[in-house]
């Protein structure tokens, strides 16, 4: 699978801006000064779901409306943020959607796609889990199953990265989340298609290693776990498509722990007064542990969608 073009992410931007307007990047002076450095946040988490992915699901949702006007319904597997754009997306153009999430997902992630028009199904450990079972549902009940990762949703996020480096042109170095792919392949694109010198730095939870093991061993390594706080990024099967893009594009991969994601979560809301979910926050974890000080720096915040009691007890407490 090829990268999304400029005019591909050009003709995204057109589709998404009739929708959402662009999230704000913003220079935040406190947390500059925490990391000795210039740091940019990019704001994804003031998106209509709280989310990055809401640009994908929209993309995606009008390419399958053009190409397959007959599918009535949808089904996708998620840990939140990915049901959520497929859902917000599928109801304004008349579709269903059917969404399978693990047991013990996030309540409050669970009650936004129900709100949005979900039909919700908890099923498995994990999400390899539920999306296995909502794999072979949709084979057998002949539904168009949404995947995690395709080149349209990456095109739809693509727009995130295009709108941070066309306002931070000289931005040295930026942070993202690594989950199934399409944010990190999404900024590659951006990149490339601006023709920007920025450098991409991949970030991943300890607990969920699976792509940083991949990229070390420059093939597809999965694991038998991902558990993690920052649920948006418990991978634990990579895809080798993306992670043959990474190897293109990224300048490595940095594993953070959960201390450190917590710690980043509480730093976004003292120093910026922004809510972020784990996976919103890895990225600023993975720019605090590497402390490139004195550079111009750029981390997405992917998302702001974390259950309240979990939140609280994140701020509450000190690692």
């Amino acid at each position: 699978m090829t990268l999304p073009t400029l005019d591909d992410l050009n003709a995204a931007a057109a589709l998404i801006g009739r929708v959402i307007p662009p999230t704000p990047q913003i220079q935040w002076p406190l947390l500059s000064r925490r990391c000795g450095a210039e740091v940019w946040i990019k704001h994804e988490n003031h998106t209509p779901v709280g989310a990055f992915k809401v640009r994908g699901g929209l993309v995606y949702m009008d390419h399958l409306r053009q190409t397959s006007p007959n599918v009535r319904g949808v089904i996708a597997a998620t840990r939140g943020n990915h049901g959520q754009s497929i859902t917000f997306a599928a109801q304004r153009i008349g579709l269903t959607s059917t969404i399978f999430v693990p047991h013990g997902n996030s309540r409050e992630k669970n009650a936004a796609m129900v709100a949005l028009g979900a039909a919700l199904i908890e099923h498995g450990h994990d999400f390899q889990a539920a999306f296995e079972y909502a794999r072979d549902l949709a084979a057998e009940r002949a539904l168009h199953l949404v995947p995690s990762f395709d080149m349209k949703l990456a095109a739809g996020v693509g727009t995130l990265a295009c709108e941070f480096l066309r306002h931070v042109p000289h931005l040295e170095t930026v942070y993202v989340p690594i989950g199934m792919g399409s944010g990190v392949c999404a900024m590659i694109a951006g990149r490339n298609a601006l023709n920007r010198k920025t450098k991409i730095v991949g970030v991943v939870a300890e607990g969920a290693p699976a792509y940083a093991l991949s990229f070390q061993a420059r093939k597809v390594v999965a694991t038998n776990h991902a558990d993690t706080l920052a649920d948006g990024v418990a991978c634990r099967v990579p895809l080798a498509d993306v992670l043959a893009h990474i190897l293109g594009g990224v300048e490595r991969i940095v594993q953070v722990s959960e201390a450190e994601i917590r710690q980043a979560m509480r730093c976004l809301y003292t120093d910026t007064h922004n809510l972020a979910e784990g996976a919103g926050a890895i990225a600023l974890a993975g720019l605090m542990r590497e402390g490139l000080r004195g550079q111009t720096l750029g981390a997405v915040l992917t998302g702001g969608n974390i259950d309240q009691d979990l939140y609280a007890r994140v701020l509450s407490t000190t690692d």
